[in-house]
């Protein structure tokens, strides 16, 4: 499995197309073949040392993508199968092939969004919920995403 890594704290420049082990999902947890990755501030400041990390660092922390395997779900974990289509805004590493994902950081992403599945904006204002209960129809090549507006709930 191939995923972005910062070697060091650092600019772009830092950012390396890496092969590692393929992820396994713990008890509660997800492993999920990532479709699309979400590229905020907060992965510019994890890189960069504003906010402190250890490096090398897998970059990203949102995304979606289809699940390929689940771990031992507990009381209270959202049930999730191989196959699901799902969102998350929180699991580190999400710029790589396979990412382990919280079940209770997971969403649905519902069969009615025949668009090619992409990740909620992680801003504070949005709500990541809103873009996977109300999809948007788009046609092929169509490029989509839920962004928030003003200071209330994100809007799709």
């Amino acid at each position: 499995m191939h995923a972005i890594v910062a070697r060091e704290a650092g600019g772009p420049d830092v950012l390396e197309y890496r092969e590692l082990p393929d992820p396994e999902p713990g008890p509660g947890e997800l492993l999920v073949r990532t479709a699309a990755a979400g590229v905020n501030f907060v992965d510019t400041y994890k890189r960069s040392g504003v906010y402190p990390v250890t490096y090398p660092h897998a970059v990203g922390s949102e995304g979606a993508g289809t699940v390929v395997a689940v771990g031992e779900l507990r009381d209270g974990d959202p049930r999730f199968a191989v196959g699901d289509r799902v969102v998350w805004t929180e699991a580190p590493g999400s710029y790589a092939e396979l990412v382990v994902v919280a079940a209770r950081e997971a969403v649905h992403v519902p069969d009615a969004s025949r668009s090619r599945t992409r990740p909620p904006s992680r801003s504070r204002a949005s709500r990541p919920t809103t873009c996977a209960r109300r999809p948007t129809p788009c046609a092929p090549a169509t490029t989509s995403s839920c962004t928030p507006v003003r200071a209330g709930w994100g809007s799709c």
